[in-house]
């Protein structure tokens, strides 16, 4: 009776309270812009949810864009904030006692966190993800964001003008949705769609498109027949929905951040998922498309060419098809009309862009516990390379220094204590990748980091190398000068340095002191374990 007269405070009557109660788990903000338009589409949840016979409830939670908060303090943030999205969708819905929730989200963090949360409270649940953006135009040509970080180093080097530069500013990013390349947050949204989070054509319908708006409402009614069934999480969330998803990771060159965030949502759902699951597949999965950053594709070709639904029938063979989905039915009773409608945009197996998948997973004496490099955007030029060290204790010298022009043809950047526990927070290293890029050194530049890198980086640029510097890692103990032999098709990361020379280093070396002694990236920096494991929140005993 208490708890009804409070909630008869939010304008609910008997009638109301006698349905399920629907939770609306929304990330709408006025500052990242792949979730303008997140409040329009929670109405249209909303109505859905009435029209099947709910009542929701709707509830905010925090997002941050990664792109603003790219190169600053602030992007030490983006991951950390991973851990807190999907405690405060944890503390709600088990706080208020919700039957069931549907999620809304776009970009980075937000919509693995969510996922994190949506796997350990297990209730009947569906993700939206907010869809792309569509790509800026400007000379005949499509922009996205990436286009505007790739223009600090083309001035730099006097590819364009300032003048163009602001051209390509004002042009790249036109409205809402999530940044128009296969990069992180639009990664994400085709690997739910994948594993059965989210309905079928969600991950690649626009942001500004009438048919997001649809799927919305179709979502808020599809929740209550999940109740209905009893269809939870833990149902869908299992060890093959997860090899479906990196199934189309690796067919679509996606993001390298998957490789953190899928093994944080499957610990979540109690699901083993290590490194070397992601190679295992990747060696038997062609790359079958080739979107921006490291084709021409935008995700507005993919969404014309089918959607998920499309590259998931060109992959049959390589599915679990009959994993149960959020619609109640199988992946394969999914796929059924599915059809692929431009070849060139998703591929037959049988004429691939690549014959392996998109990531690769690369191990040696520099990566003990592995590294990942987006193998779909790097030249096939670059597939092996050789090279000098030059060492840097942050991303910002290493930009300083590429920026300077005092890197050169053939030289390996290494910028080391930017991992989960080092940086604290694991960076994206977009600023100076996008400067190598930007600089037109993409085929003649490495750059080794523990950090992580935005869906969005080209180049041989390899992350997450493991144990990081911070933990003691041979990344720590790198001089300038050293030699790094790098070998993708090899799967090796590989420091040339006589093995005893490397013993004596690491025995000398000492942890540097914790920068951060306040607030929450203190926390966060005692408690994060390994980007191996995904970066995920242990206890104090954490080491």
């Amino acid at each position: 009776m208490p708890m009804r007269a409070l909630l008869k405070a939010d304008d609910l009557n008997d009638e109301d309270l006698e349905k399920p109660l629907v939770a609306i788990a929304n990330s709408w903000n006025q500052v990242v812009p792949g979730h303008l338009h997140l409040g329009s589409l929670g109405e249209k949840v909303s109505a859905g949810v009435k029209e099947a016979g709910g009542t929701p409830l709707e509830f905010q939670t925090i997002g941050m864009c990664d792109g603003i908060g790219m190169g600053t303090h602030g992007m030490r943030f983006s991951l950390p904030s991973r851990e807190v999205i999907a405690n405060s969708l944890e503390v709600m819905l088990e706080g208020q006692r919700f039957d069931a929730v549907v999620a809304l989200a776009s970009c980075d963090k937000i919509v693995p966190g969510m996922l994190m949360a949506l796997a350990r409270v297990d209730i009947p649940s569906i993700m939206i993800t907010g869809g792309p953006m569509l790509p800026g135009e400007w000379k005949d040509k499509k922009l996205d964001v990436i286009s505007a970080f790739e223009a600090i180093g083309e001035v730099q080097s006097n590819k364009i003008t300032e003048e163009e530069a602001k051209e390509i500013e004002n042009r790249a990013c036109p409205g809402a949705g999530s940044c128009a390349g296969l990069f992180t947050a639009n990664t994400m949204a085709c690997l739910t769609e994948a594993m059965g989070m989210s309905l079928p054509g969600t991950a690649t319908a626009h942001a500004v498109h009438e048919k997001k708006a649809e799927i919305a409402e179709e979502s808020g009614k599809q929740i209550i027949d999940l109740l209905e069934k009893g269809i939870k999480p833990s149902d869908i969330l299992d060890s093959k929905a997860f090899d479906n998803a990196i199934v189309v990771d690796m067919a679509l060159g996606g993001s390298t951040n998957t490789v953190l965030h899928l093994p944080a949502i499957a610990a979540e759902a109690g699901v083993e998922l290590n490194l070397e699951r992601f190679d295992q597949i990747s060696r038997k999965v062609p790359q079958i498309s080739s979107l921006r950053p490291g084709g021409d594709h935008m995700m507005i070709d993919l969404e014309k060419a089918g959607g998920i639904p499309a590259v998931l029938k060109r992959l049959e063979d390589n599915l679990n098809l009959d994993s149960i989905t959020v619609s109640g039915k199988t992946l394969g009773e999914n796929l059924e009309g599915a059809e692929v409608l431009d070849d060139e945009v998703i591929r037959p197996k049988s004429n691939p862009y690549r014959e392996t998948g998109g990531i690769a997973i690369l191990q040696g004496n520099l990566a003990p516990e592995g590294s990942v490099v987006k193998y779909g955007a790097v030249s096939p030029k670059m597939w092996q390379h050789e090279g000098p060290a030059r060492v840097f204790e942050s991303e910002e010298e290493a930009e300083k220094a590429i920026l300077n022009n005092e890197i050169e043809e053939g030289d390996v950047v290494v910028i080391r204590y930017e991992g989960p526990k080092g940086g604290p927070g694991m960076r994206e290293m977009l600023g100076p990748t996008s400067a190598i890029a930007g600089m037109g050194m993409s085929e003649s530049v490495a750059l080794v980091t523990d950090g992580r890198f935005s869906g969005g980086t080209r180049g041989l640029a390899i992350g997450h190398v493991c144990p990081e510097a911070a933990a003691g890692g041979p990344i720590a103990i790198i001089e300038e000068g050293d030699t790094i032999s790098i070998d993708i098709e090899e799967r090796n990361l590989e420091l040339l340095v006589n093995d005893s020379e490397i013993e004596e280093r690491l025995q000398d070396w000492e942890p540097p002191e914790l920068e951060f002694k306040g607030g929450y990236l203190a926390v966060y920096s005692q408690m994060v374990g390994s980007a191996a494991e995904g970066a995920v929140l242990h206890g104090n005993d954490n080491s």
